[in-house]
């Protein structure tokens, strides 16, 4: 699980996106951090690139397929 000290940082959000699975390989819809839903694992992601292939997080099969789930997105101005 993602840590912080200073909430101040942070803006809770109710989007839709934040609920959305991600494959492997797929390209990424917006920079932030990333949890595999199977084994609770996390990534750094940017926009418009893929996020890992199947190859490259790997965990035991008894916890499932690697599903990736925005859990905090970054914001440019």
């Amino acid at each position: 699980m993602a840590h912080y000290k200073h909430g101040k940082y942070f803006n809770q959000s109710t989007s839709a996106e934040f609920d959305k699975l991600h494959n492997p390989g797929e390209i990424c819809p917006y920079s932030g951090i990333y949890r595999c839903e199977s084994c609770g694992d996390e990534i750094a992601a940017n926009e418009n690139t893929p996020l890992p292939p199947q190859n490259h997080h790997q965990h035991a099969p008894a916890l499932g397929r690697i599903q990736w789930k925005l859990i905090a997105a970054t914001q440019q101005q």
